[in-house]
């Protein structure tokens, strides 16, 4: 059955993928140029998610929706355990969001491209100036009400397991006075585990939980460590026991 379904995705779900994605990702660079980014930027990008999720036969299960406020702005912050983490929230969190992401990614094709016309925050580390203009461009997408998806880890998960979170979100959060959620991803690491990259996709159910947010109590450095670790701890409580602990991932 293995190897029927290695089959399968090299001549069925990865070119209808590539295709997928090169129609997809075309239609939003071209109507983010005529003006509608914030539809652009939601609707077929979930599109596009499903499709490649259902063309590589997943199953999700989504817990935890009635978390969640239709009419707040959240920054949500979730573990990251591989590629396929980006097709689970995209396609199944159901909200309104920004990514930040690393700056490396605007170099894939078609792909990169479309996040830039559709104002998804590239995360630049290179230098003082870069890293606040990230953070500038941050801020001023949650005052205009849009919720920000954050892999505070910084870098997938080389064991599954998760690593340190970085302080950034939950400062963004605090200076705005937003909740954060946390989301626990499963079964992401299972189909596509750093290491194998370039291989084949392992089929494995994916799970996403929607924790309850967390509010700020106050303002200021105690307020960003206590939402921080409320943060990490809710992730990690979410997650199968084969992968409970913390591991240092060395790209951190």
């Amino acid at each position: 059955m293995k190897y029927l379904y290695y089959t399968y995705q090299l001549f069925i779900a990865l070119p209808l993928t590539i295709i997928t994605t090169v129609v997809i990702t075309s239609s939003i660079i071209i109507g983010a140029a005529l003006g509608f980014g914030h539809f652009w930027g939601n609707y077929p990008p979930r599109l596009w998610a499903r499709i490649i999720l259902w063309l590589f036969l997943i199953p999700v299960r989504v817990e935890g929706r009635e978390n969640l406020d239709k009419k707040e702005s959240y920054v949500f912050v979730a573990n990251h355990q591989g590629a396929f983490d980006i097709f689970l929230i995209y396609g199944y969190l159901n909200r309104h969001f920004k990514w930040m992401m690393k700056y490396q990614l605007r170099r894939i094709p078609f792909v990169g491209f479309a996040c830039a016309k559709t104002h998804q925050i590239f995360v630049d580390k290179r230098g003082p100036k870069k890293v606040k203009a990230t953070y500038d461009q941050a801020r001023e997408t949650l005052k205009g009400g849009t919720s920000l998806t954050v892999f505070p880890e910084g870098s997938r998960s080389f064991t599954g397991h998760m690593g340190v979170f970085k302080k950034g979100a939950f400062m963004l959060a605090d200076e705005l006075q937003l909740p954060v959620v946390p989301l626990t991803i499963n079964g992401s690491f299972n189909i596509m585990p750093r290491m194998r990259d370039m291989k084949f996709v392992h089929w494995h159910p994916l799970t996403l939980t929607i924790h309850q947010p967390i509010y700020p109590v106050g303002q200021g450095s105690e307020n960003v460590e206590a939402t921080k670790n409320q943060a990490y701890d809710s992730v990690m409580s979410a997650l199968v026991p084969e992968y409970q602990g913390f591991v240092e991932n060395p790209d951190q």
